[in-house]
């Protein structure tokens, strides 16, 4: 199970072809408490970038975006009622949604947790 970082702050979980994606600790600590969060529904494909969900806090909007093309198998369902599950946990039960991977090479650019930890750092 390995673990990467966008530069817009996504995580990914790549387990076989299937990715969970959600958003960092950091993302969830930069909007503070949110309080809306859609998730993209199953069947849905996305491009590598692509806007799939929304998160919003009391005091920001934010799209999220795939950090890997595929096709939507699940959103989390738990985000309508509870979105504040971003804040508690962000990188586990607060995930967006999981897709099947359409090239598992996508992964290769993305940042690997330390660096990704190392660079947080800097913003």
């Amino acid at each position: 199970m390995s673990l990467y970082f966008t530069r817009e702050h996504e995580w990914i979980r790549v387990e076989g072809d299937v990715a969970t994606v959600g958003i960092s600790d950091h993302a969830q600590q930069a909007l503070g408490d949110i309080v809306f969060a859609e998730v993209p529904e199953a069947g849905r494909r996305v491009a590598k970038g692509q806007e799939a969900g929304v998160v919003e806090s009391v005091k920001a909007a934010s799209d999220v975006y795939s950090p890997v093309g595929g096709e939507v198998i699940e959103g989390n369902a738990a985000l309508a009622d509870d979105p504040a599950l971003i804040n508690r946990d962000p990188e586990g039960e607060g995930w967006f949604f999981k897709l099947k991977l359409d090239d598992s090479g996508e992964v290769e650019g993305l940042m690997d947790e330390a660096a990704y930890r190392e660079w947080a750092k800097t913003l």
